[in-house]
């Protein structure tokens, strides 16, 4: 795959900007130690990924400015086909995750940036994953994937 992290990004209180960190503690079956949405216990809500590509497409498609943080997506990834994890185990840094489904845009997300937003992002929008096993995730850590369970 060869991809890896570019970005981390936690949840403030509710309405805060995220807060960019260089690493984050990631407990299995929680999500984001320090994060305001980490524990949640639904399925699909304990990460979630964004691939840098889609962003700087939609940037360039819309002409709208778009910070990596303002997507409200915890990990900023590069050269990740972030959609082709969706039903696959892979390993972000020390955590391994599962890939629930696709994080599409949504209303909220416009509210907070601007009019065209969500539709730019719409099909690149991102991920939603469960983290299977903890670890530490740090800036420019590897994303590979991992064989599938049988």
């Amino acid at each position: 795959m060869g991809g890896l992290i570019e970005g981390i990004h936690l949840h403030g209180e509710r309405g805060e900007p995220m807060h960019v960190v260089d690493s984050a503690l990631v407990e299995a079956g929680s999500g984001l130690v320090g994060d305001r949405l980490s524990g949640l216990g639904i399925p699909g809500t304990h990460l979630t990924f964004i691939g840098a590509e889609g962003i700087e497409a939609m940037v360039a498609e819309t002409g709208i400015p778009l910070r990596p943080d303002q997507t409200r997506r915890n990990v900023l990834t590069r050269g990740v086909d972030v959609a082709g994890l969706v039903g696959r185990r892979f390993r972000v840094g020390e955590a391994e995750c599962y890939g629930v489904k696709e994080c599409n845009p949504c209303n909220h997300l416009e509210s907070l940036t601007a009019p065209g937003v969500r539709a730019g992002l719409g099909g690149r929008g991102g991920l939603r994953a469960d983290v299977l096993v903890g670890g530490t995730i740090r800036l420019g850590d590897p994303i590979e994937l991992l064989p599938d369970l049988e």
